[in-house]
C-alpha cells in the first residue's frame, strides 16, 4: 500500500521486536497509522509490547536544579535539544543549559513561563538568548521540554543517568518526597527512588494517575488477546483483569518493585523508611526525563 516507506517499518520493528513482513502487514492493515499498528501485532500475538518512545533524531542535554530552603524545596528539570551530541560536549552548550535550568527555578518548571524569563546576564529572554547561540555555536538548539516539583516540608532529590557535566546528561529525573524525618536520610532515600524510575521508566506515580486513554488501550488489547483463547466472556473479564494487575505492576511506580533489590514494591520501601528517616514518608511527585524522548526522525534519516 502506497504511504508504508521501509523507515516506517523499521521503526515499527524496533518498537515491537515483530519480523519485517508481520509489520510491514500491519501498517498497511491501519493505513500506517503507528500505535495502532502496535496494538494490531500484540492483538495477533506477534509483539510483546510497545515501546513508549521509539528512535529519536534529537541530542543536547537534560539538566536539573533544585532549591532548598527554609520554605521547601523546588526542583526542575529542562530539556534543551541541539543537531548533534558534538554540541552537547560543547561546554558553552553546557554552561547555557545549566543556567536554563537555574532560571527554570524561578518558574517552578513552567514551560512557557520559562520562555519568557530573563536569561542571566543576557538582557533577554530565555527564547531569544537561545535562538542568538544557534548563530554563535552554529547550530539549532531549541528548549523543548521544562517541569518541577514543589516540597514544603521534605525533599526534592535528583539523579542525572548518562551525565556529562555537573547536574546535566541523557535521562533527569526528580522526586518529591514529603517527610518531618531527616533530611539527609530523605535525600539518600529520594536518589535510589529516582535511580529506580531512571531505570523503570514507570508511567505514573498511583495507579488512579494513569492516562484514561492508556488504561483503555491496555485492557483492549488484553481483552483481544484473551478472546483469541476460545474461553467465555466471563472468563475473559477474569483473564483482563489479572493480567492488568501486572500491567500495573510493570507501569505505575508505587506498585513497582524495588530495582535495587527485586523484592520489595516501592510504597512499601516508603513505608519501611518511616522507622529510618524517623517520620512518615509520602512520594509527592516524580518526573522523568530523557533526551529526545518521543522525537520522531525524518524518514530519510539512518
Amino acid at each position: 500500500m502506497a504511504g508504508v516507506t521501509a523507515a516506517m517499518v523499521k521503526e515499527l520493528r524496533e518498537k515491537t521486536g515483530a519480523g519485517m513482513m508481520d509489520c510491514k502487514t500491519a501498517l498497511n492493515e491501519n493505513n500506517g497509522d503507528m500505535d495502532a499498528s502496535v496494538d494490531w501485532l500484540r492483538k495477533k500475538g506477534l509483539a510483546k509490547a510497545a515501546k513508549k518512545a521509539g528512535r529519536t533524531a534529537a541530542e543536547g542535554l537534560v539538566a536539573i536544579a533544585i532549591e532548598d530552603d527554609a520554605s521547601g524545596a523546588c526542583g526542575v528539570v529542562v530539556e534543551v535539544n541541539s543537531e548533534t551530541d558534538f554540541v552537547a560536549r560543547n561546554e558553552i552548550f553546557q554552561k547555557m543549559v545549566s543556567d536554563v535550568a537555574q532560571t527554570a527555578i524561578s518558574v517552578a518548571g513552567d514551560l512557557e513561563q520559562l520562555r519568557t524569563e530573563t536569561f542571566p546576564g543576557a538582557g533577554k529572554s530565555v527564547d531569544e538568548h537561545i535562538a542568538e547561540m544557534v548563530g554563535k555555536i552554529g547550530e539549532n538548539m531549541a528548549l523543548r521540554r521544562a517541569d518541577g516539583v514543589k516540597v514544603d516540608e521534605g525533599v526534592v532529590a535528583s539523579y542525572v543517568h548518562g551525565q556529562v557535566s555537573d547536574g546535566a546528561g541523557k535521562i533527569g529525573v526528580l522526586v518529591g518526597l514529603k517527610s518531618t524525618g531527616d533530611k539527609e536520610k530523605l535525600r539518600a532515600l529520594g536518589k535510589q527512588i529516582a535511580m529506580h524510575v531512571a531505570a523503570a521508566r514507570p508511567l505514573a506515580a498511583r495507579v488512579e494517575d494513569l492516562d484514561a486513554d492508556v488504561v483503555a488501550r491496555e485492557k483492549n488489547v488484553l481483552a483481544e488477546q484473551a478472546r483469541a483463547s476460545g474461553k467465555p466472556e466471563n472468563i475473559i473479564e477474569k483473564m483482563v483483569e489479572g493480567r492488568l494487575r501486572k500491567f500495573y505492576e510493570e507501569a505505575v511506580l508505587l506498585e513497582q518493585l524495588f530495582v535495587i533489590d527485586g523484592e520489595t514494591k516501592i510504597a512499601k520501601v516508603l513505608e519501611n523508611a518511616k522507622g529510618d528517616v524517623g517520620a512518615p514518608v509520602e512520594l509527592i511527585k516524580f518526573i522523568r526525563l530523557e533526551l529526545g524522548e518521543g522525537v520522531e526522525k525524518n524518514e530519510d534519516e539512518d
